[in-house]
């Protein structure tokens, strides 16, 4: 079978079901993507230029179609020439996130397309307005209403759609959630899975060394920013460090913006560290920026208490992959992460915007060793009944036949709405 992906960041959210394809060496996998140095044996990799951004004239709710628009034009081209080139999909899978997808069924009018819809952006009751601290004005709404430009187009395709999360697909308008499939992505079991060794020994990340002694607090997000509640982490570090002299505290992530907007001046990180002061204790509270994945899971196996808070928005892989290494995760009681986390069975919940409730959620894990026990059990459990990379594939492979068999292309996709 031959498989057109398409994603600005190869391999994006690909990369289990590319590697899986590419490693059967049965199917004929092509990539079209934005150049980066990533790479994956058996996958034919076509990079296509970054198109330039929005017009400086384009009104600031327009900008974000602008610039999908110019990017589909660019992915399109290069889509053609691979046609010239003799390569014709049966299927095309793509991010719709970034406008790429938009133009491609003009150069393949008969190939079905799966897009992955990611979020459905509103003005209130999901992320916009969630957190006081960081009002919106109302002269923002319609470049936030305008975001779904993209969506919409993409919507209105004709195509399938596909989403991770109930949540996330909750988002959408009824009338387009019924062309949009659930599929739970998956974490691989056999990477991300418990070490009873790991807290009876040494942890090195970077130059700092956690010893079995210590109690590790871990949290874990793409940036350190407010959508991942980070200034709210920071705000019960304090209270943790007041309360044992044992406790250290890892963050990883970058200084950069993936969601929402940057503080005035400087970084969030900055921003915390400016305000708590003393109160974090540079010796016992280490920011390592973004650290190697084998690294990654084995600061996992060793925490004592690993926190996860976000806004209502997209869940990170990092809450599947705390869970799959038996984790105890204290959580923030939002629909991000309650669909994965239910309270005192396999983690435990605080309110998001109350991080003394935070910190003493914390303590109570490392006080309660019975409790912690029966918290990371759970987290296992709930990661191989729901999360097994097995069933991911398997599904996603079903869900790939089922539209290859039934058609999607502009023809057929009229057939079905006539």
């Amino acid at each position: 079978m031959k498989y057109l992906f398409v994603h600005q960041n190869f391999p994006g959210q690909y990369l289990h079901l590319v590697r899986h394809l590419a490693a059967s060496k049965q199917d004929d996998v092509v990539f079209i993507t934005e150049p980066n140095g990533n790479r994956i044996p058996g996958v034919r990799v076509v990079p296509y230029l970054k198109p330039k951004g929005a017009a400086a004239d384009a009104h600031v709710a327009a900008r974000e179609l602008d610039a999908a628009v110019r990017r589909a034009e660019i992915v399109a081209h290069t889509a053609a020439s691979l046609r010239q080139l003799g390569f014709t999909p049966d299927i095309i899978i793509g991010h719709h996130g970034w406008g790429e997808l938009l133009n491609i069924r003009d150069v393949w009018p008969d190939t079905p397309v799966l897009g992955y819809l990611e979020f459905y952006y509103c003005i209130d009751g999901i992320d916009v307005g969630f957190d006081p601290e960081f009002p919106t004005h109302p002269a923002d709404y319609p470049r936030i209403r305008a975001k779904n430009a993209v969506n919409l187009l993409a919507l209105n395709l004709g195509a399938e759609g596909q989403t991770p999360t109930k949540w996330q697909l909750s988002t959408y308008p009824s009338w387009a959630q019924r062309s949009i499939t659930l599929l739970p992505e998956g974490v691989n079991l056999d990477v991300c899975k418990p070490n009873v060794q790991a807290r009876r020994r040494n942890l090195q990340i970077g130059d700092t060394v956690i010893r079995p002694n210590e109690k590790l607090i871990t949290y874990v997000a793409r940036d350190l920013e407010p959508y991942r509640g980070f200034h709210v982490m920071m705000r019960a570090v304090p209270h943790l460090l007041r309360a044992r002299k044992d406790v250290r505290v890892v963050m990883v992530g970058g200084d950069g913006i993936s969601y929402g907007m940057p503080p005035v001046e400087g970084t969030w990180r900055q921003k915390m560290l400016a305000e708590l002061g003393d109160g974090i204790d540079p010796k016992r509270v280490l920011f390592p920026g973004r650290i190697e994945y084998p690294t990654y899971v084995a600061m996992l196996q060793r925490s004592d208490a690993h926190v996860y808070l976000s806004y209502p928005f997209v869940a990170s892989w990092s809450l599947r992959e705390a869970l799959s290494t038996g984790c105890v995760v204290i959580g923030s009681d939002t629909p991000t992460v309650s669909e994965f986390v239910t309270h005192e069975q396999n983690g435990l919940l605080v309110p998001f915007f109350d991080p003394k409730r935070l910190a003493k959620t914390v303590l109570r894990v490392l006080d309660d060793a019975p409790l912690a026990r029966r918290l990371r059990e759970n987290a296992r459990r709930f990661a191989e009944k729901n999360l097994a990379m097995t069933d991911y594939l398997t599904a996603y492979k079903a869900l790939i036949a089922g539209i290859t068999e039934r058609g999607g292309g502009y023809s057929s996709a009229a057939n079905r709405a006539a």
